[in-house]
């Protein structure tokens, strides 16, 4: 792709004393969730306020959350959230591995694409790298059209919907927006169900045993959600389905569950610590957990499942047990993400 020159937004030179507009190229922006700055008490109240501080992830009436956030959440959960982090912790760069993993695969993407027109970067929802920041640095590159790209595979208001809302604020903000396009939802598409099925193959290869069952565990999400309206649920099943399909399981072989609910309401069912703990009392000796709503491995998937998924399932009996890695920057996790920021910017490059 030809860049075009650097110009006002007329034809014309610039005013004298004027900063030169760049304009001509094409940015993709990948986002994912986000990670506290640290570990520490302070650090952690910071993100988890900002995070459940949004009207998209807690739909509770806003005056009995607030008092509920800041009389109860905020006071008791950050140390206990703190320390989980720090199990899984990147000390080497000081920084959760969600932080290291997206910026790996935003590396990999721009050698992938390999293109001097498209500027790759990311981001993160809750916390830093911003996303109104990392778009505004991306306009100031000359970046007049921007793919935004939510890295969740399944569609949910809390997730998906709630980056685009950060994302369109930071465009309201601007007096000259870029053209931006969003990242649809991938919970059906082929070389997603691929990759998935190939790292499910390579990881249950890798293993010293063979897990009687694999447990398929989504991120939770409260009950009227989906009662509202929202297709996740409907969304994780259809993945969870395909899979199979390609992996040619029958559904006893492959379950799907549903991950982190707090809270005394109803979630999405079945719970994971539930069915694991149902497992093991039943007579399961050997299972196995796969994430395949996550991108990347985070403290849900490496604190959660990995260790503490690990405990229920031997206190209720169970021996053998392992957790598979997200996609990551893994070479079938890369393919993916090539493979999806290709299709959506056709016509742009």
């Amino acid at each position: 792709m030809d860049a075009r020159p650097e110009t006002t937004a007329g034809e014309g030179p610039l005013p004298a004393g004027h900063p030169p507009v760049r304009t001509g190229k094409v940015g993709v922006l990948i986002a994912n969730l986000g990670s506290p700055s640290g570990t520490d008490v302070p650090a952690v109240r910071r993100y988890l306020k900002e995070f459940l501080s949004d009207r998209r992830v807690i739909e509770t009436p806003r005056l009995l959350w607030w008092l509920i956030l800041n009389g109860i959440i905020l006071r008791t959960r950050p140390a206990k959230t703190g320390h989980a982090y720090a199990i899984v912790w990147n000390t080497e760069r000081n920084e959760a591995p969600l932080i290291t993993i997206t910026r790996a695969q935003a590396e990999k993407l721009a050698g992938r694409l390999d293109d001097d027109a498209i500027v790759v970067d990311w981001a993160m929802r809750y916390g830093e790298p911003a996303i109104a920041d990392r778009i505004a640095a991306l306009k100031d590159l000359g970046c007049d059209r921007i793919l935004f790209a939510p890295l969740y595979p399944q569609y949910a208001a809390a997730t998906t919907a709630t980056a685009n809302d950060a994302a369109f604020t930071a465009l309201a903000a601007m007096r000259w927006q870029p053209a931006i396009r969003t990242l649809p939802p991938y919970h059906d598409d082929a070389v997603y169900i691929e990759a998935l099925a190939n790292s499910l193959e390579a990881g249950l290869a890798a293993l010293d045993f063979a897990p009687e069952v694999v447990v398929a565990s989504f991120h939770g999400l409260p009950r009227d959600y989906l009662d509202k309206g929202d297709p996740y649920h409907c969304q994780c099943h259809k993945t969870t389905r395909l899979l199979r399909e390609r992996l040619g399981w029958p559904k006893e072989r492959l379950r799907l569950t549903f991950q982190s609910r707090f809270g005394r309401a109803e979630w999405l069912q079945p719970y994971t610590d539930v069915t694991i703990t149902e497992l093991a009392k039943s007579g399961v000796k050997a299972i196995a957990l796969i994430t395949p709503g996550f991108s990347a491995d985070c403290l849900e998937t490496l604190e959660e499942i990995a260790i503490r998924g690990r405990e229920t399932f031997e206190a209720a009996g169970g021996e053998r047990y392992a957790m598979i890695p997200c996609l990551n920057d893994s070479a079938d996790g890369m393919r993916l993400i090539e493979h999806l920021v290709r299709r959506e910017l056709q016509g742009w490059v």
